[in-house]
């Protein structure tokens, strides 16, 4: 702040400052005549400024110390009121995110399967929510296709399934293809920065990794994208490879909800 003549009336007493308010100014105490223009238009902090008002019309030198020890002790109160409100507030954020990431109530596992390579494929998923038994999808059969189209159709559909859902919570999708997590989470961007293409020749299945990518691109921030071995005794992704299978041997296109009444039934 700058100390105008407003200012200067609403420090002074009598027309004359005290002994501490005249060292925080930086000027000669007792005041002289002229004191009034030694402080106009210097630069005070905050803090100057409040500690000259307080001081205000008070007479005894003790008096003055024990306003600047009482405003101390205000502003030290506040600052460590302060530092623990910041501490609260990162602690909360940050077992928030870390909440975000591990309380995934919601997984959904995805598989694809072709019998020849290429051959007759299709894709499957099974998706757990909230404890209860998993729901299972079949589908995408493709009369010529291969283990990577079924599996980025796999994928695609749980990106979907997930675009979806109403839920605060991150979802967390497995695959056991790597190729399938790489290409659009990973790949895909080096190939649209080059318009499409990529130094090595043709990206097969392009116009499917175009789309999951860009699917992947509007919800990534709600979602976990995982890797797990494949036909290593994981619930889910053994389930998803059972519907892929499904729906070769049904020849289904589009997907659809597998019924059943039991898992140990399908494994």
């Amino acid at each position: 702040m700058i100390i105008n003549n407003e200012f200067i009336q609403l420090i002074s007493s009598h027309d004359t400052l005290n002994k501490i308010q005249c060292k925080i100014l930086d000027i000669d105490f007792p005041t002289t005549e002229n004191y009034q223009e030694e402080i106009l238009n210097k630069e005070i902090s905050e803090h100057d400024l409040n500690k000259l008002i307080l001081l205000k019309g008070i007479v005894a030198l003790k008096s003055q110390e024990q306003i600047l020890k009482n405003y101390q002790m205000i502003i030290e109160f506040k600052q460590k009121k302060n530092k623990k409100t910041q501490e609260v507030t990162t602690n909360t954020k940050s077992t928030s995110n870390e909440n975000s990431q591990q309380n995934t109530n919601i997984s959904i596992y995805c598989d694809g399967a072709c019998s020849g390579n290429p051959g007759k494929a299709g894709s499957g998923l099974a998706l757990y929510k909230d404890g209860n038994k998993p729901i299972l999808y079949y589908g995408k059969y493709v009369v010529k296709g291969t283990n990577n189209t079924a599996e980025l159709h796999a994928l695609y559909k749980a990106l979907l399934l997930a675009s979806q859902m109403k839920t605060n919570e991150k979802i967390m999708i497995l695959s056991d293809s790597k190729y399938s997590i790489d290409c659009i989470s990973t790949w895909a961007y080096g190939w649209k920065k080059n318009n499409w293409t990529k130094k090595s020749g043709e990206i097969k299945n392009l116009e499917l990794i175009k789309n999951t990518h860009n699917l992947y691109e509007e919800i990534k921030n709600t979602i976990v994208l995982k890797h797990v071995k494949g036909h290593a005794g994981i619930e889910g992704n053994e389930l998803a490879d059972r519907m892929a299978l499904h729906a070769i041997k049904t020849q289904s296109e589009e997907f659809e909800e597998y019924a059943y009444t039991s898992i140990s039934s399908i494994l």
